[in-house]
């Protein structure tokens, strides 16, 4: 699952998803992402942008056991201290129960892997 990639279109993640992408492999997102994605938009342009490049992805709903999988994933986390916002520990909810590796340049999943069983997409050394 492809989450919001901080860093610029040089960064390996974002090459490795036009790789992806490219070679017609699956990836998922969320409604969450491209919520994310509209409210920081600059106008009509960009919007119908990211609007018709979304529309090619696969688009994953949670339903009420992924929130309540989350929630405690989120209070989990809590009682080791690392704090992960609600959006956040939804993505990464999504990711563990359908068993995707999430496409993300955000630390926060890093600190939230340790305590969970989220794949992390890693650059080739």
């Amino acid at each position: 699952m492809a989450t919001r990639v901080n860093g610029g279109s040089s960064h390996a993640a974002v090459a490795f998803l036009r790789q992806a992408l490219w070679h017609g492999e699956s990836v998922f997102t969320a409604g969450l992402i491209l919520q994310e994605l509209l409210q920081g938009v600059n106008g009509p342009k960009d919007r119908e942008k990211i609007l018709t490049r979304f529309g090619a992805l696969t688009l994953i709903v949670p339903g009420l056991e992924d929130h309540i999988a989350a929630a405690d994933l989120q209070k989990h986390c809590r009682r080791h201290g690392v704090q992960i916002d609600t959006v956040d520990v939804l993505l990464a909810q999504l990711c563990i129960a359908h068993e995707l590796t999430m496409l993300t340049t955000d630390n926060d999943f890093t600190h939230l892997a340790r305590h969970a069983p989220l794949k992390l997409w890693r650059a080739p050394k």
